[in-house]
């Protein structure tokens, strides 16, 4: 019986390797980044240093498996905090990139970014508001951003008190933060959980219009701006001329999940 004991012991010793954080990987140069297709999902930060009660796992793990099955490039942005506090599973993405604030150095070609990981209010803002600059200085076309949002983490940092959702959030952050040391690295939600507390789809948007990067000071007028909860109707934030003008479209989805079983919308 002891043998067997010390036996499972030390597999369980050899397999924390396999099992830990992503490792000694390469760093992609910014002047060295290409992916194929129009197609690209952005991880930021997907980091324990700043999500550490892991709010977001499961939902990065379920982005970054929607990516690799439908031959999605994966590209991870890391910054300066220990390899070990990265806890996605997937430590294979096309590429790793190095990112201090979000800032996004490399060109970015697609047309459609899903976007997870990340500081909803700070690092991910900064790389959406770098792409967009991207986009807005090329020949006009469609854009698309899908927001995945069971893998963005917040803090709540735009929900001020006189929304009508203020209170029930408070309650919310202040029991799964409950018993935990104080600071900025514990009081966070996923943007899923977010929404699960405002609930009305009228303040929903509301609340959506906050966290979107400035497009009105990025998109010139020839630009038509939509937003969309899941396979909602879509909501017309900014017009356009013309009979078809050029649409960017902020899509706010639940989970990688809700895309791989589209008859999950809505229940």
């Amino acid at each position: 019986m002891f043998q067997r004991c010390l036996w499972l012991f030390l597999l369980s010793i050899l397999a924390l390797p396999v099992s830990a954080a992503c490792r000694n990987h390469v760093l992609t140069p910014p002047d060295k980044f290409r992916v194929v297709g129009d197609t690209m999902m952005l991880v930021v930060h997907q980091s324990s240093t700043y999500d550490a009660r892991h709010s977001t796992k499961r939902g990065i793990d379920m982005a970054t498996r929607f990516a690799k099955n439908r031959k999605i490039p994966l590209v991870y942005l890391q910054d300066d905090t220990p390899d070990e506090y990265y806890f996605m599973a997937d430590c294979e993405p096309d590429h790793w990139v190095f990112s201090e604030g979000g800032e996004i150095r490399f060109e970015v070609t697609t047309s459609h970014i899903y976007i997870v990981g990340g500081h909803l209010e700070l690092c991910m803002s900064a790389a959406l508001h770098d792409i967009i600059h991207q986009w807005s200085k090329r020949p006009p076309r469609n854009y698309t951003i899908t927001f995945l949002m069971d893998a963005i983490y917040s803090n709540g940092k735009l929900i001020e008190p006189e929304d009508p959702f203020y209170a029930d959030f408070e309650r919310f952050i202040g029991i799964v933060t409950y018993g935990r040391p104080g600071g900025e690295h514990w009081p966070k939600l996923s943007l899923l959980e977010t929404m699960g507390n405002i609930r009305r789809e009228d303040h929903e948007l509301d609340y959506i219009r906050k966290v979107l990067p400035r497009w009105d000071r990025t998109f010139p007028p020839q630009f038509r701006i939509v937003v969309q909860m899941n396979d909602s109707v879509q909501k017309l934030l900014r017009p356009a001329p013309g009979w078809n003008p050029p649409t960017v479209l902020f899509h706010f989805v639940d989970s990688a999940l809700t895309l791989e079983n589209p008859r999950t919308f809505g229940d």
